[in-house]
């Protein structure tokens, strides 16, 4: 393998390092959810777990609730209505915001997920997570490794067995 320059150059690629970091665990986190037969995207899970949270939202107030921008989450959010599991309804009192809330598919997948799903992917992040000491940058090397020896999808494997 070649040198890891991102890895090399520590905090000047920080923000690099965080997305791919990011990308590996939302990549396992898939993993975990298509084991578990959830046809979602995981970069969706926030915005139905926003809504169930703080109830119906507008794009405006999803984007800020999930510090996201607006375009995303407007993707997001015609994805997930297309599937079935939010509904936009205009404002009586200003008809040009949409609020989203979620359908009774999306009421049924949160409340599976609470119960199945994010218990399963919360313990597979916990358990990369805890083995970690030392400084961030140090941190953030011993995350990789530990992600590229046992990823997330596999940590869950381990912890729930035969239920995945």
């Amino acid at each position: 393998m070649s040198d890891d320059i991102v890895r090399a150059l520590g905090y000047l690629c920080l923000g690099s390092r965080l997305k791919r970091i990011g990308e590996q665990v939302q990549a396992d986190t898939q993993r975990i959810m298509e084991r578990l037969d959830v046809t979602l995207q995981a970069g969706q899970y926030p915005l139905l777990a926003a809504i169930d949270r703080l109830g119906p939202l507008s794009v405006g107030e999803l984007s800020e609730a999930l510090g996201v921008t607006q375009p995303g989450v407007t993707r997001a959010a015609g994805l997930l209505a297309e599937a079935g599991y939010v509904t936009a309804r205009k404002e009586k009192a200003d008809q040009r915001i949409r609020r989203l809330s979620l359908t009774p598919e999306g009421e049924a997948l949160v409340a599976r997920s609470k119960r199945e799903i994010w218990p399963v992917i919360e313990a597979a992040v916990r358990n990369v997570c805890d083995t970690l000491d030392g400084s961030l940058l140090d941190r953030l090397d011993q995350l990789e490794d530990a992600l590229r020896e046992r990823p997330l999808h596999n940590r869950a494997l381990d912890r729930e067995g035969a239920r995945l």
